[in-house]
């Protein structure tokens, strides 16, 4: 790829990373209640989904999957049932009695996988893949070294984002200091999880 080619797939790949959507709401839940340290599980989870998409999608499996209807359907359900999962197991997670109550906290092995589940059942990252790549693959050059700089790329700015969006939540943290608070944060972000799901469900491909 030619600099200038990088820079503007650069500029897709960040406006791409900040839209609101399923991953930003997991890494600002995490980072709310854990902080940016113990986010980090979650933020490399999402880049394991993100990663393998962009594997199939190298590989040509993406543009099967994106041209089933079959296949996209079945993974938005599981994304959209997943996702409600995710809502209500967040409105209905307990507070903590106080800012280093520690005792019941979701593992960080258990956050990695959730993470993981999120980007792997989000078919927008398929069409989106499959839709992108061909823009910038330079005919007549091998396809292979540009396909890792562009996978490279979209890690690494979605990797940097996630962690702003968990330092972000991180600094809210200190204003949950009641119960009744953290209640309404646990809502706000199971309801947040459910409307991802609902934008989920209402997908449908141009």
């Amino acid at each position: 790829m030619s600099l200038t080619a990088w820079l503007t797939f650069l500029v897709a790949a960040v406006l791409i990373s900040v839209s609101p959507g399923a991953g930003a709401i997991n890494t600002m839940s995490n980072g709310m209640r854990y902080g940016v340290r113990r986010s980090l599980p979650a933020i490399m989870g999402l880049q394991l989904g993100f990663g393998i998409q962009i594997v199939l999608v190298g590989a040509g499996l993406g543009a099967i999957i994106a041209s089933s209807n079959i296949a996209l359907s079945v993974i938005k359900w599981l994304g959209v049932a997943y996702l409600i999962w995710l809502g209500i197991s967040k409105w209905r997670e307990p507070v903590m009695e106080s800012m280093d109550d520690d005792r019941q906290p979701v593992s960080g092995h258990k956050r990695f996988w959730n993470a993981v589940f999120v980007n792997l059942t989000n078919p927008k990252a398929t069409v989106f893949l499959v839709a992108l790549f061909p823009q910038f693959l330079v005919a007549g050059t091998p396809h292979g070294p540009q396909l890792i700089t562009m996978g490279a790329t979209l890690i690494l700015v979605d990797c940097l984002v996630m962690l702003g969006y968990a330092l972000l939540a991180s600094q809210l943290f200190r204003f949950m200091t009641t119960a009744r608070r953290q209640r309404q944060m646990n809502r706000v972000f199971g309801g947040l999880f459910v409307t991802a799901a609902v934008a989920l469900a209402s997908f449908k491909r141009v």
